[in-house]
């Protein structure tokens, strides 16, 4: 479970996404990692993207948030712009709930450094 103090971060991302993203809908977390993903490859977040792109557009979003512990190295884009990722460490063993947390605080992390 998160922090109190985290806890509430999270809420104002939910609120903020939810203010600028949503029809109405409560954002979850995967809506957020697309969103960082969307972010980080720098197109409009209303843009129509394909499954496959969708898939991508959260891998994107994970080894950003991941980076910052050393899991991932950014080593470029191609020639589309798309980011690339190595992975520098492997990742620990996680539980579902806890592999939850790792996200939110590090999506918490990136909305502190990149967004605030």
């Amino acid at each position: 479970m998160l922090e109190e103090s985290n806890r509430n971060k999270w809420n104002r991302i939910l609120t903020f996404v939810k203010s600028k993203f949503s029809d109405g809908e409560e954002p979850d977390l995967d809506v957020v990692l697309f969103l960082i993903g969307v972010r980080e490859l720098g197109l409009p977040p209303k843009r129509k993207f394909k499954k496959d792109q969708k898939l991508a557009l959260l891998h994107i979003a994970i080894c950003r948030l991941l980076s910052p512990y050393g899991y991932y190295e950014l080593i470029g884009s191609d020639e589309e712009g798309w980011p690339h990722y190595e992975l520098k460490k492997k990742l620990p063993f996680l539980k579902p709930g806890e592999q939850s947390i790792l996200m939110k605080e590090a999506i918490i992390r990136y909305f502190d450094e990149e967004v605030w």
